[in-house]
């Protein structure tokens, strides 16, 4: 999955994706969520598809049972030449070989410092028909 997402190969990661799955950012909280393959990868467009370059470095990997965590970090390049490396904790839940749960937790903040100027009003009129509140879920 990590690999497809990489290279930003969306039916990849759909396809590592249980129906119902439910993806959050944590750093803006389970109201913020979104459920399914379709939703979660609308979702991840949204801060991958417009850079320049994006790539996952690998790291830690342990695994319990169903529940995997990965601690890796990832460079994201924007087209006007900002670039930001930042570390990220993901928890997953796997059952069946499909993640039913996606947990990223990230600081927020040092994507903000590094970001272009115009990223947070870029985000403001993204698509936002992927939002599922997954408070009490998760």
């Amino acid at each position: 999955m990590w690999k497809a997402l990489s290279d930003r190969n969306w039916e990849a990661v759909k396809a590592e994706l249980a129906d119902d799955c439910i993806y959050a950012d944590m750093p803006v909280g389970p109201a913020a969520s979104a459920r399914g393959p379709e939703d979660i990868v609308k979702r991840l467009k949204i801060g991958l598809e417009p850079l320049a370059s994006y790539v996952n470095h690998d790291g830690t990997l342990v695994a319990d049972g169903d529940t995997v965590m990965y601690e890796h970090s990832e460079t994201w390049e924007w087209r006007s030449g900002e670039t930001a490396v930042l570390r990220f904790v993901s928890v997953h839940e796997v059952r069946d070989d499909r993640i039913t749960l996606w947990k990223d937790y990230w600081d927020m903040g040092a994507l903000v410092n590094f970001a272009p100027s115009t990223w947070m009003d870029d985000l403001a009129r993204s698509d936002m028909s992927w939002i599922y509140d997954a408070t009490g879920q998760i």
